[in-house]
């Protein structure tokens, strides 16, 4: 049975929010690494609820800027929110993975205060924005 697209949206927007207090959470503990990974779930997450908020059956993909341009086919607004939270792409593989970062180096030791607070920020924009764009959700309050 095919969900109902506020519903769905609803589900993914929450989880956003959940994941965003989290990432809120790891601040506090210095994890900027884990911060920044959050917060580009956060969005990422965010960005799909708006698609499927939209009547979108099927939303596939990681990447916050490639999102956008789906969700600025709905509302132009999004081209530039895209443009600004596509940084948190940066972070999908870099803030986890010893691999994606320079030989020698791990993620732990690469991403620091400002990174996270900037990832942070840009994270709770999107959800802003969605929000405000899809307006009432089911059981979201």
């Amino acid at each position: 049975m095919k969900p109902e697209p506020g519903v769905e949206a609803a589900r993914w927007l929450k989880q956003a929010e959940i994941d965003l207090m989290a990432a809120r959470d790891l601040q506090g503990h210095g994890r900027f690494h884990l911060v920044c990974f959050i917060a580009q779930q956060t969005a990422e997450k965010a960005m799909k609820a708006f698609l499927y908020g939209k009547g979108e059956e099927l939303v596939l993909g990681h990447s916050v800027g490639e999102l956008s341009v789906r969700a600025a086919k709905y509302d132009p607004n999004f081209s530039a929110l895209g443009k600004r939270a596509a940084i948190l792409d940066r972070y999908y593989v870099a803030a986890r993975y010893p691999n994606g970062v320079a030989p020698g180096a791990i993620p732990a030791d690469l991403f620091n205060k400002e990174d996270g607070d900037n990832a942070v920020n840009i994270a709770a924009e999107v959800i802003a924005t969605v929000k405000n764009k899809l307006g009432r959700l089911p059981g979201m309050d």
